[in-house]
């Protein structure tokens, strides 16, 4: 996979030039019309990471791969990227016209917590199709973000920001989650809570970051200052699943990943998600697969 984009990287290849505002390492937003593709003038949006977030309105089918999944746009729809997960769109060409919104963390430090909301959850819903009349309603969102990037408000960028958590809104609703219901948390939803927490910052796998640091239970339960009995209890309690099927499952679904969109070999691979050897991985991959890691590449 290719190193992770940065916003000076996508300012220096779209515009050649850079904003104060990332120069100094504040916080960034702004709005871009999203150009046609034009077969030999443009390039496919490589699958790769960005280290800001983005948000994407689309008119016109297309493709949207992002981690080890692939979703379709058949008409119009919101796509939720952040720094979590790789991506890209395939069938450019079928998109007639669309926005898009880009920002980094800073632009919500103090402002609100994007990680409690699915559509940045690594494992969360990114895209959502939408009709027509929820279509004109992120036209207009899109185009008041236009209108307060371009004026003198003082305050404008709180009101930006308000504007992306109604675009977060509207997207949520028009496809309501079961996932997540609203409920006093308990001791074992804490502990299962940081557990995800922990678990999800070891990924994904990258340059930068080469090697997972906690493979099994007990790994995690040490980190967490419980007993390995108590962490998976509560585990189990909250998702009705064992902590090493939790683990597992992610570590799946990086290996997936890796296969299909890094350079690196089956045994760099399957150093970087901690097996000492690559026939455990092999050996992994195939219970779970029903096939090798080699011809699942190569698929």
């Amino acid at each position: 996979m290719d190193k992770i984009e940065t916003l000076q990287d996508f300012y220096t290849k779209k515009l050649n030039w850079l904003p104060d505002s990332i120069r100094n390492e504040i916080g960034h937003f702004n709005v871009f019309p999203l150009e046609p593709y034009v077969e030999g003038e443009s390039k496919p949006l490589p699958y790769k990471r960005r280290d800001f977030y983005k948000i994407v309105l689309i008119f016109g089918s297309c493709k949207f791969h992002y981690a080890d999944k692939t979703e379709g746009i058949k008409k119009h729809g919101l796509t939720f990227s952040n720094p979590l997960i790789p991506y890209t769109y395939e069938h450019l060409d079928n998109i007639r016209e669309g926005v898009f919104c880009i920002f980094n963390h800073h632009f919500f430090s103090k402002f609100g917590d994007l990680g409690q909301y699915e559509v940045f959850q690594p494992n969360g819903n990114h895209l959502f199709e939408l009709n027509d009349d929820e279509f004109a309603c992120a036209q207009i969102l899109f185009k008041k973000m236009q209108e307060e990037i371009n004026s003198d408000y003082i305050h404008k960028y709180d009101s930006l920001r308000n504007l992306v958590f109604e675009l977060l809104h509207l997207a949520m609703k028009s496809q309501p989650s079961t996932k997540f219901v609203s409920h006093p948390m308990n001791a074992s939803q804490r502990i299962s809570t940081l557990f995800f927490e922990l678990l999800e910052r070891q990924f994904p796998i990258d340059e930068n970051h080469k090697k997972v640091s906690f493979r099994a239970a007990s790994d995690f339960a040490n980190q967490l200052n419980v007993h390995v009995n108590h962490l998976n209890r509560a585990v189990k309690e909250t998702t009705k699943k064992t902590t090493s099927q939790i683990i597992a499952e992610r570590i799946l679904q990086e290996s997936k990943i890796l296969l299909k969109h890094s350079r690196w070999n089956i045994s760099e691979i399957a150093y970087s998600l901690g097996f000492t050897e690559v026939t455990h991985f092999n050996n992994f991959f195939k219970k779970h697969m029903q096939l090798s890691p080699l011809k699942y590449r190569n698929i």
